[in-house]
């Protein structure tokens, strides 16, 4: 396909990712989707444009306008989207043999066609900005590594500058493709054989015993080995919430936000298909395709139930569960990696709302909990308001909790290692995980 197509098609997924409101790579599943004519090599072109433009939007805008100067105003509003993938193309990836020829046939503006060649010539001389000369380190490093202003004040606030800019450095780098072995069907030797047998060549993850991560980048869902239910793509983060609460084949768990079911299904291979698991959700979809994949990974011991609201649980299961699992609405912002979409669609006012959020469901869950049971609250966040305050915030309120720092898990992982202050915290650039939050509070009183 001619790169001024695939340019137009870039620029239509692009606007479609920052109109949605949703997660990028949902958004993109869906485009192509409805574009199945995109052959392999155009697809990857379109999707790593608009994942790269995205991971870079703030310092593409810098460069784009630098190079515009006083012709933005007539220029932008028509062509604003195509030209920002432009100057990623150029400006960032270095594809230098981009030609105005390339953009003629998409461009909508009559003054652009006439400043192509101009504006193309600017953008592969331009250097990235020397942001040392910003005494700021806001401003430094938000247009170093594209995140707003607001957010690198909260992650130097919480982590410092130092410890700030190596983060955004690493929620910039492309995520790999980490899958969790169904220990119900397959060993993880097992599972690694079968996509090896397919061509596939993968590694165990360093931090979840049950964790293989890929060699390279593709559609999984298209392989037998996941037609036949050997595992589920989920980051090695989040596998490590079920492998810490760690089970025993014979608890009653609530999964209290189950959403699509990944760490429920998990859950029930940790429990051998025995005991009881109920998965609760507000949203439908999303239980509908939990149904599917537990059909797909033989898993038997989970019941699902929607619900308005978590407080509508406890009239029918007061004091019933050993363990209940809160993985709780949160922005997201651990995930960028895998959907830098997210650093633009998060405001500090959505911080907030959710956090209000959170401490109503954390509340809400409370009384579910049997004596001596456990609440495991966790989020793929890095605000502390969404973090740390709404577990303390709930702890000043229910004294018959207390935060647990001796944490049982599951064979083969060494949970004592990952634990500070009482809390699990997992980095990209430490970890090689999402940026997740784990806390464990136990019940007083005496287990089932």
């Amino acid at each position: 396909m001619k790169s001024s197509s695939l340019l137009g098609h870039a620029s239509e997924l692009f606007q479609r990712v920052r109109s949605s409101g949703r997660p990028a790579d949902s958004v993109i599943d869906s485009f192509f989707r409805s574009h199945k004519y995109l052959g392999s090599h155009d697809r990857r072109f379109i999707a790593e444009t608009t994942y790269g433009t995205l991971r870079h939007l703030r310092l593409c805008e810098h460069l784009l306008l630098k190079s515009l100067g006083e012709d933005a105003q007539g220029i932008l509003p028509a062509d604003g989207t195509t030209l920002l993938l432009v100057a990623y193309l150029v400006a960032v990836e270095r594809r230098t043999k981009l030609v105005s020829a390339d953009l003629e046939p998409v461009v909508k503006s009559g003054k652009l066609r006439h400043h192509l060649r101009t504006i193309l010539n600017t953008l592969v001389k331009a250097e990235p900005p020397d942001t040392s000369e910003l005494s700021d380190p806001i401003a430094r490093i938000g247009l170093r590594y594209s995140f707003p202003d607001w957010m690198i004040a909260r992650f130097i606030d919480q982590y410092g500058v130092t410890q700030t800019e190596t983060l955004c450095k690493s929620l910039n780098e492309q995520a790999p493709v980490t899958l969790r072995a169904n220990i119900l069907k397959a060993t993880v030797e097992e599972c690694q054989k079968a996509l090896a047998a397919e061509g596939i060549g993968s590694e165990r993850t360093k931090l979840s015993p049950v964790g293989l991560q890929l060699s390279k980048r593709l559609n999984v869902f298209q392989l037998q080995a996941f037609r036949n239910g050997l595992f589920e793509v989920q980051d090695e983060g989040s596998q490590l919430l079920p492998l810490i609460v760690d089970p025993k084949p014979t608890a009653k768990v609530l999964d209290a936000c189950a959403g699509a079911g990944g760490k429920t299904l998990h859950l029930a291979a940790i429990m051998k298909n025995r005991g009881e698991i109920v998965a609760a959700d507000v949203h439908s979809a999303r239980l509908e395709e939990l149904r599917k994949r537990a059909r797909r990974a033989d898993v038997s011991n989970v019941r699902i139930q929607r619900v308005e609201d978590v407080a509508d649980l406890e009239e029918k299961y007061r004091g019933r569960f050993d363990v209940v699992i809160v993985d709780a609405p949160c922005s997201g912002i651990g995930t960028v990696r895998r959907n830098p979409g997210m650093k633009w669609m998060v405001s500090e006012e959505t911080v907030q709302e959710l956090s209000q959020k959170q401490r109503h469901i954390l509340e809400a869950c409370a009384s579910l909990v049997a004596p001596g049971g456990r609440i495991a609250y966790a989020t793929c966040t890095l605000f502390r308001e969404e973090n740390e305050e709404v577990v303390e915030a709930f702890l000043e309120l229910h004294r018959e909790f207390a935060l647990a720092t001796n944490l049982p898990a599951a064979s083969g992982l060494d949970a004592s290692s990952l634990v500070d202050r009482g809390y699990v915290r997992l980095f990209p650039h430490r970890d090689g995980t999402d940026g997740f939050f784990i806390a464990v509070l136990q019940k007083q009183g005496q287990t089932n």
